[in-house]
């Protein structure tokens, strides 16, 4: 798995990946009653969560890399998932885009120090 040039462990989760609807729907009401109903194919904008749950331990000299991306504004990246499929992504700011949490708690972690971690994006 790669975001940008980043190499990432090929085991981190796609937690949301059925969640997505590809269709946008808007329902109103008319003054006399009518419903007005409009559907359309969402272009962008799927939301892409990959997570560790466990699984994925990943040094803090990466985590710092990604820590450089995410403070960059608006900069549409590469996320090539193990499998293959390729998304043009930016970070998703709703929430916290990117959070890591050591693996065993140290006072001077080092760069090969382990993190789980989370990352959060939208395609554009």
């Amino acid at each position: 798995m790669r975001l940008a040039d980043i190499e990432l462990d090929d085991d981190f989760q796609w937690v949301n990946e059925f969640d997505h609807n590809p269709i946008q729907q808007t329902i109103e009401y008319s003054l006399t009653g009518a419903l007005l109903l409009q559907e359309g194919v969402k272009q962008q904008g799927r939301s892409i969560d990959l997570r560790s749950n466990g699984g994925v331990w990943t040094p803090l000299s990466v985590v710092r890399q990604l820590e450089a991306l995410r403070d960059q504004p608006s900069v549409p990246m590469e996320l090539v998932l193990a499998d293959g499929r390729e998304f043009k992504v930016v970070w998703d700011r709703s929430a916290a885009p990117l959070a890591a949490e050591p693996l065993e708690r140290e006072t001077y972690p080092k760069p090969e120090s382990l993190h789980f971690i989370e990352m959060r994006f939208i395609t554009v």
